[in-house]
């Protein structure tokens, strides 16, 4: 649900729930955790069916301001528990994120978040981070797609039992355009979207993908119907060059 507003995050939600979506992601940054609080009341399923997620913002790292910002978040939520609750960014700059981390193992101690995990985080700040609490992440939601596979990373990820999460899985739709991707998704007769997506699963990631739009939804999850093949994964793989559409983790904070 990134930087939908409340009003239009409410429909959104419902819509996503009804259409068979059960994890809604949000943060304290998109300023929409009341909308989705409210979207996932109204949309008719059991609270304890929907994985929630929710993130504290750089600006809030820190053991004492983290705590209070999971409160406020699951205050505007209307929550009591969050499913899995995230430091959204390391900042390393300001060197918070320890401080943070420590937090969340309290919050996770005292049930109030089931999960605890990180976004956005490179190798070097999760061996860090667990080096000094001994706690691992059960998650890292990252930028990732077929420009940015994130392959070592991955490869730490599956070493150390951490889930690997793709934020901007279609590289915010610029990907869309690319001649390789038009030409798997004739092939086997899909949009562009759910060829990404398939590639994201096949390569063993979660995929969060962005859509408001209830037809698209419906979509993005119609991706085990065609299977892509050997050289479908070659050409995809061939598009990696590197580019972020965010920030590098090392240059925020």
């Amino acid at each position: 649900m990134y930087k939908i507003p409340d009003d239009e995050a409410v429909g959104a939600v419902v819509a996503a729930i009804q259409s068979g979506y059960r994890l809604i992601d949000t943060a304290a940054f998109y300023d929409n955790e009341r909308g989705v609080g409210e979207g996932i009341r109204r949309s008719g399923v059991p609270r304890d069916q929907v994985f929630v997620t929710t993130k504290v913002w750089w600006t809030d790292n820190g053991y004492d301001s983290t705590l209070r910002a999971f409160d406020a978040s699951a205050e505007r939520l209307g929550v009591d528990v969050v499913d899995l609750y995230m430091i959204h960014w390391p900042a390393p700059r300001s060197d918070r994120y320890v401080d943070s981390w420590r937090a969340l193992e309290v919050l996770r101690e005292q049930g109030r978040a089931r999960s605890i995990g990180v976004a956005n985080f490179h190798t070097h700040h999760l061996e860090r981070m667990v080096a000094e609490t001994g706690t691992v992440p059960v998650i890292n939601q990252v930028e990732l797609h077929p420009w940015l596979p994130q392959r070592e990373l991955r490869r730490f990820h599956d070493d150390h039992g951490i889930a690997t999460q793709a934020w901007s899985p279609l590289a915010r739709g610029l990907v869309l355009d690319e001649p390789a991707l038009l030409r798997i998704a004739e092939k086997h007769g899909v949009s562009v979207a759910q060829v990404v997506i398939r590639w994201q699963l096949d390569l063993g990631n979660l995929v969060i993908p962005k859509s408001a739009t209830p037809a698209r939804m419906r979509q993005n999850l119609d991706v085990f119907s065609f299977r892509l093949d050997a050289s479908d994964a070659a050409a995809i793989a061939a598009l990696e060059n590197g580019h972020r559409t965010g920030v590098d983790p090392d240059d925020r904070g």
